[in-house]
């Protein structure tokens, strides 16, 4: 439950929200993912710890670049965990109305 907790935590601010969308295309280095936004650069690199830290972004490192990608899997299979728990009856409706030719 902590790992989800984390996931959650991540999401709620608006400014990683839109890392993640930033990210959804192509990989970006740090660089260039906070000259996309008007705080300053250790604020944007402590937001990308905390969406490390929740495993919904990777790093490696080019040179001496440190490229940040979206781990998209992870975040929608939380997702989709969390609302299969909460909601079953409208998945597994929705799942019947797909299968439907």
């Amino acid at each position: 439950m902590k790992e989800v907790a984390r996931i959650f935590r991540a999401l709620t601010d608006p400014t990683r929200r839109e890392i993640l969308q930033s990210l959804r295309d192509k990989e970006l280095p740090a660089g260039e993912i906070a000259s996309r936004f008007s705080i300053s650069a250790p604020a944007v690199s402590r937001h990308l710890s905390i969406l490390k830290a929740a495993e919904l972004v990777t790093e490696h490192r080019e040179g001496n670049r440190i490229i940040y990608r979206l781990e998209s899997e992870r975040l929608s299979l939380c997702l989709n965990n969390f609302l299969s728990s909460v909601c079953p009856e409208q998945i597994l409706r929705r799942r019947k109305r797909e299968r439907v030719p």
